[in-house]
């Protein structure tokens, strides 16, 4: 069996945010089978440093660092008719480190993780290629320009468009096409009629995202409501603010020591400025949202707009919290009699409220929350599929993909 060529736009270690948990645990299981050669970018500083974090699962790393500024990605977006987000990713080092790194290694697969990576690809590989598009980001910023008020409801019309069509050109070449969900992947097959497109599911860290595990508690006093998630990421900023400004108010009617914890890394202003309100807590970044999870009398997922399966809510059920999600929030996740599902402020205002007023209904639907997690969305679980697909235990056609 040959090696495997692993592109990934942020480099996947520490697993700590949506993108960068799917990574790791792919990359971890095809490293348990092959030897793996991984070229990424790095963000920031700390990437670099964690990149080390993966030395025993790759055979060799080529971290990039990704300093390009998003305007500058723009004006080269416009000058070049691309899509600003695969400008944004444009490195002249990568190339070359895909070349020697396929010139060295006997590589049989590349695995690209987000599209954005795919522009690396030769042009006529000689390796088998899986295309790990995650969610349907065209899809994304078609959304975005629905809201958003000139210019920026242009350029995310722009955006949706040109990215659309680079997508459909990638999956015309890649031998499989990998979406978070079954949903996701139907709405790609839709809107490019791409054949070959399958979905493998995110899971869950079952052992260390368990409430009887080791972690340092959270004192609070009086009920807490949680949300989790990077907090500069636009849907997440969206939520939290109609949260705190439309849900909170009604669910202190009813709790008046209630409080909100918007827990989560490099808060943006408006989101930092929500701390004025009564009741409010921003913590920023914090070394283990567990604890948090766990001092959580409910948690939050009140997103708008939402792609794929929310690893926040994932990680709320492993921790046997009760959930109230909107409904973009909880697609593609087995819910039934697991989490409450509520849109519009009244609606998930009595959702909240009514958690509150019955702990025990609470307790009871975060067990059933764990024990379906437990039963569906191990990670072993949700890989299995690439074994068959990237030859890890047979070596059959690319017609294996299945949601």
């Amino acid at each position: 069996m040959g090696d495997i060529l692993f592109l990934a736009h942020r480099v996947p270690f520490p697993p700590d945010r949506g993108d960068k948990i799917r990574a790791y645990h792919i990359l971890k299981h095809l490293a348990a089978h092959k030897r793996v050669h991984l070229i990424a970018f790095a963000d920031g500083p700390g990437d670099m440093a964690a990149s080390d974090g993966l030395d025993g699962l790759t055979a060799s790393q080529s971290i990039q660092w990704r300093s390009k500024s998003r305007i500058r990605a723009m004006i080269e977006a416009l000058l070049t008719r691309q899509a600003a987000s695969i400008t944004a990713f444009r490195h002249p080092k990568v190339p070359g480190a895909v070349k020697t790194a396929l010139e060295r290694h006997a590589i049989d697969t590349i695995y690209v993780f987000s599209s954005q990576m795919a522009q690396y690809v030769p042009a006529d590989p000689r390796q088998h290629v899986v295309m790990d598009f995650v969610d349907v980001d065209s899809a994304k910023f078609a959304d975005y320009a629905l809201t958003a008020r000139w210019p920026f409801n242009w350029l995310y019309r722009r955006e949706a468009k040109l990215l659309l069509a680079h997508d459909r050109q990638v999956a015309a070449r890649a031998d499989a096409s990998l979406f978070v969900s079954e949903a996701e992947a139907a709405v790609f097959r839709e809107r490019t009629g791409a054949e070959r497109v399958g979905a493998v599911e995110n899971g869950i860290d079952t052992v260390t995202f368990d409430p009887a595990a080791s972690f340092d508690p959270i004192e609070t006093s009086g009920p807490l409501i949680v949300f989790t998630g990077q907090m500069d990421y636009p849907p997440n900023v969206e939520a939290v603010r109609w949260f705190a400004d439309a849900v909170l108010p009604q669910v202190q009617r009813r709790h008046r020591d209630a409080r909100l914890a918007i827990v989560g890394r490099s808060p943006s202003p408006e989101v930092t400025a929500l701390a004025a309100i009564d009741g409010v807590i921003v913590t920023g970044e914090v070394p283990d949202v567990r604890g948090w999870l766990a001092a959580a009398a409910v948690v939050v997922a009140p997103l708008k707009l939402a792609r794929g399966i929310q690893n926040k809510v994932l990680e709320a059920m492993a921790m046997a919290r009760p959930v109230v999600a909107s409904g973009p929030a909880a697609e593609g996740i087995d819910h039934a009699d697991t989490i409450r599902v509520a849109d519009g402020a009244d609606a998930m205002a009595d959702a909240v409220a009514t958690l509150l007023d019955d702990p025990d209904s609470a307790v009871a639907l975060g067990g059933r929350a764990r024990a379906r997690v437990q039963a569906r969305y191990g990670w072993d679980a949700r890989l299995a599929v690439l074994d068959d697909l990237i030859g890890l235990t047979a070596q059959p056609g690319p017609e294996t993909v299945a949601a």
